[in-house]
Parts: C-alpha cells; sequence; structure tokens
C-alpha cells in the first residue's frame, strides 16, 4: 500500500462535506507531478486529507476506491482524477506548524513542496502523522 496527502481549501471542499457525500472525484488537478500521483494511486491507498489555506490541518484519512481516469471536468486526456471515500476523521487535527516542528517530517512533500495539491507521502510519515492525530491504525 501507498500513501497519499490531497490539499483542498475547506471553503471550495471541506472534509465535513466529503464525508457528507460520502464519496468523490478528486478534479481539477492541473500540475504534472500532481497528475503523475494520481496517477501513480492504487485501489486501497491510504489518502491522508489536508485543509489549505485556512486550518492548514491534516483533519482526515481517504481510501482510493477507484483508480485514475480522464478527468470529467476536461476533454483534455492529459487530465485525470481518482474517486476517494471518506474513512476517518484525524482525533486531533495535525496543523501544519506541527509538521514543520517535527524532525522527522521534514522531507514531506507538504513541507519541501508546498505548493503541490496531491503529493506522496512515506509510510514512517504516514505512521507518525497518526500518533501526532492522536488516530489509532486503520491496519
Amino acid at each position: 500500500m501507498n500513501y497519499w496527502l490531497v490539499k483542498s481549501e475547506p471553503f471550495k471542499y471541506s472534509w465535513d462535506q466529503f464525508v457528507k457525500d460520502g464519496k468523490t472525484f478528486w478534479d481539477g488537478v492541473r500540475n504534472y507531478t500532481a497528475r503523475n500521483n494520481l496517477r501513480a494511486m492504487k485501489m486501497g491507498d491510504h489518502v491522508l486529507f489536508y485543509h489549505s489555506n485556512e486550518g492548514l490541518a491534516i483533519v482526515g484519512i481517504a481510501e482510493v476506491v477507484k483508480e485514475a481516469y480522464q478527468d470529467p471536468t476536461t476533454t483534455d486526456p492529459n487530465w485525470v482524477v481518482v474517486d476517494l471515500k471518506p474513512i476517518k476523521a484525524i482525533t486531533k487535527p495535525v496543523t501544519l506548524a506541527q509538521v514543520k516542528a517535527e524532525p522527522t517530517l521534514q522531507d514531506m512533500d507538504l513541507v519541501r513542496l508546498s505548493r503541490l495539491s496531491v503529493g506522496a507521502v512515506k509510510e514512517r510519515e504516514y505512521k507518525k502523522i497518526l500518533v501526532m492525530g492522536e488516530t489509532q491504525s486503520l491496519r
């Protein structure tokens, strides 16, 4: 299994709305690195849900339920989406400040590539976020 992080501005699409919807396709990605990360996602991969712009915190965990396919919001075949479903809220949201202050997370895409909307997360980073968020492991 691989791990990822997606960013969403809560006023556009919040964790609460995602939970209410029960499932969504992750669209609107127009950065090649982020797009390549979407293409690399596999069924069952876990995805950290990050509130960007306001909140600045990892607030939930989602799962990939459908692998990359054509982004329905564009006819350009270069862009793809994946389907995600919410799994669990992070018990204690992990802020960007906390991530930046944690020495073992300094290499995270969230820190190094701050403008990247879909980033890879190493297993050890994922587990550390769960500990920081006081959230039980899902597997």
